[in-house]
């Protein structure tokens, strides 16, 4: 028989496994500057089940890079590595403690930041925008993107909804924008996708 090892788990459902590791390291925003950039940044999501969600979906659309907030946001936690399964080692992440300066610098380094809220005017789906080096913005949940966060985008956007729907999982929405990008930029010849 083996071993109860839930008492030593951080997690509800440890399926019989606990290991120790090392935290990742967080990498500085210049990391996240590559050749055809695509970085989610998550403005103060607080459900760490959104953050991992974000990260899987993320690494799954080929995202170069996670940006995150280290105050009134998530963790990152065993929860969100469990939700992440794997992307979160995988992909480079910058944890840092103004959104808002990170995005500035980000701008400064050729990439358009773009923020996804329902107020947005453009709609993300065929924007053409996204072939070039982005930082796709994701908002808190229930409130969406601080004002000092959407005053740093270049553009805001939104997703197409039936009318009787209000808004999206932070998840879901960043997941839809990551395969926009990707889905964009396959339509261009010698763009990664």
């Amino acid at each position: 028989m083996v071993d109860d090892v839930r008492p030593q788990a951080e997690t509800e459902t440890p399926q019989g496994l606990v290991a120790e590791c090392m935290p990742i390291l967080s990498v500085p925003v210049d990391e996240l500057v590559v050749e055809k950039a695509a970085v989610v940044v998550l403005d103060h999501i607080e459900d760490p089940h959104n953050v991992g969600a974000i990260a899987r979906s993320a690494a799954a659309s080929g995202m170069t890079g996670l940006l995150v907030s280290s105050r009134r946001a998530a963790p990152l936690s065993a929860v969100a590595f469990k939700a992440a399964a794997g992307a979160l080692e995988r992909l480079p992440v910058a944890v840092v403690g103004s959104i808002p300066e990170a995005l500035s610098r980000l701008k400064d380094h050729g990439l358009w930041v773009v923020g996804l809220d329902t107020a947005g005017t453009t709609e993300l789906l065929g924007l053409e925008l996204l072939t070039e080096p982005v930082a796709m913005v994701v908002g808190a949940e229930g409130a969406g993107l601080s004002r000092l966060t959407m005053a740093r985008c270049d553009l805001v956007v939104s997703i197409p909804m039936a009318d009787e729907s209000e808004s999206l999982n932070a998840s879901v929405s960043a997941a839809l924008a990551g395969f926009e990008i990707m889905r964009v930029r396959r339509g261009v010849p010698g763009l990664p996708g």
